[in-house]
């Protein structure tokens, strides 16, 4: 076991000691040590961290800060709700991931939308109805022609911005808009691994959840992820701030309607968001396990909890299945299936989610490696990223806890249940330079670092140091140096 010092570090057992040796003439760092714990506590230290990693993220950010980025989508969402629509004016300033239908109005009076054969892979006279089976439209049958321009990603992110764009319009910039916003996350979760400690579920020091904060911040993807804008990456950094949130209220299901506000929230950034487990899990442990259910007084109070939680899903998603169902007269479709991309084949022969794309995102997760050159640039990243291991090497310690918990079981389960959907997708996150979906899941296995309670010795802190490095690399060069990067031919793009 290990003990509390007088400082309030934890003293590692002659185990962990024995792979961190104490330095000599200790006083000169335990006065360091001590001196950074009176810093960090209260909000004070929260604001030191908030500002110390969105200077890291701005000063990343470099000149991208000048203007906003060009995939801008969240900010045309925003727009087009504050001059009351819910499809672009008129073209998008490019063709990035916009959803287009198309409008045809026939020979027999009727006017139809949807997708034409030609981009489906199909005849190329078969035609997609947003609602009803796929007929047969001869081009001599079609008086006009035209297309419907809307941004599919689903809408919390917009919301967010939408005081924003209210004042600056089009020209709000969503790259220091997701810089600054990216700052809250390392806060959060730094207070969430404090509550943990006061909890009793972690018995980590100020210093501790710092280096596990430093090691989510600037030691994995989510560096790059916060420098840059774009909708993709703003979407994860919002969705982060959600998973903490939902971490924070399913804690002994200690508030189930806001865990059930932020599984609705994700669900309206990062579908399909499914993080459940945790707080149904925490709900049964809540009162005394299930062995206790059968009691009527432990089931009733269970049932209430979930009940609660369910209640900001059920009217959350009824808000979101109207409004899909106002853009492609569907509940259920958020759009994606009408992007005009180049595999937008691949999506109607094999869906948005199917095993044929698992080996290809495992190998992107998990064992896609740079390339080593002997000349400049030296170091190539694939544009479908890096194994997370290579971005985030201390991810290992966390199948080495120290102590069970009783939230390590729920915890690997959300993992892997909000893994599957990632893993199943049509797209590997492409173009990246790190598997940016693990976002999806990271917080998770922060808090399973943190309540393992593994001494943090120097190895760990020195892997955060070359992860820091690495992801730091990365968050310079991404979409800003060409030449750092390669489009994998092993992960082809079409109709396979």
């Amino acid at each position: 076991m290990e003990e509390a010092g007088a400082t309030g570090e934890i003293v590692p057992t002659p185990t962990a000691a024995a792979e961190e040796p104490a330095i000599a003439g200790g006083v000169a760092p335990t006065r360091s040590a001590a001196m950074l714990a009176r810093l960090l506590r209260g909000w004070r230290g929260a604001l030191l961290v908030y500002l110390a990693f969105t200077g890291a993220y701005l000063g990343a950010s470099g000149g991208r800060l000048r203007m906003h980025s060009q995939y801008n989508h969240y900010v045309y969402l925003a727009d087009g709700w504050i001059h009351g629509r819910l499809t672009l004016a008129g073209p998008p300033p490019n063709e990035n991931d916009w959803a287009k239908i198309e409008v045809f109005k026939l020979r027999d009076g009727r006017e139809v939308r949807g997708l034409y054969g030609s981009r489906t892979g199909g005849a190329v006279d078969r035609f997609y109805p947003l609602r009803g089976t796929p007929e047969t439209i001869p081009a001599a049958e079609i008086v006009s022609r035209s297309a419907i321009r809307l941004v599919s990603f689903p809408p919390f992110p917009a919301i967010l911005m939408v005081p924003f764009v209210a004042v600056w319009g089009l020209r709000f910039n969503d790259v220091l808009f997701t810089a600054l916003w990216a700052g809250l996350n390392p806060m959060l979760l730094f207070l969430l691994l404090r509550s943990l400690r006061v909890r009793g579920l972690s018995r980590r020091s100020d210093v501790d959840d710092l280096w596990l904060t430093a090691m989510f911040g600037v030691g994995s993807v989510y560096y790059f992820c916060s420098v840059i804008g774009q909708v993709w990456f703003t979407a994860e950094i919002v969705a982060v701030t959600l998973s903490i949130g939902y971490v924070w209220a399913s804690i002994g299901a200690e508030w189930p309607l806001l865990a059930g506000l932020f599984v609705v929230c994700g669900v309206a950034t990062r579908p399909p968001w499914a993080i459940v487990p945790l707080f149904l899990f925490e709900a049964v442990r809540a009162v005394g396990g299930t062995a206790a259910l059968r009691a009527p007084s432990a089931r009733r109070a269970f049932l209430g909890s979930l009940s609660r939680f369910a209640l900001p899903i059920a009217i959350g998603g009824g808000v979101l299945a109207w409004y899909n169902y106002a853009r492609f007269q569907n509940p259920f479709e958020f759009g994606h299936r009408f992007l005009a991309v180049q595999w937008q084949e691949r999506i109607f022969r094999f869906g948005l989610f199917n095993y044929h794309f698992l080996s290809r995102n495992l190998a992107a997760a998990l064992v896609l490696l740079p390339r080593i050159l002997s000349r400049y640039p030296y170091v190539k990243i694939s544009q479908h990223g890096l194994s997370v291991l290579v971005t985030s090497p201390n991810l290992a310690y966390t199948v080495m806890p120290q102590e069970p918990s009783p939230l390590t079981k729920p915890l690997w389960i959300t993992i892997a249940v909000a893994a599957l959907p990632p893993l199943l997708y049509q797209n590997s996150g492409y173009i990246q330079c790190g598997y940016r979906f693990s976002l999806d899941f990271m917080i998770y296995f922060m808090v399973l670092l943190a309540i393992g309670n593994r001494p943090l010795t120097r190895r760990f802190r020195g892997l955060v140091v070359v992860a820091f490095a690495i992801n730091l690399f990365l968050a310079i060069t991404f979409d800003r140096y060409g030449e750092f990067s390669y489009d994998d031919s092993f992960f082809p793009h079409g109709n396979n």
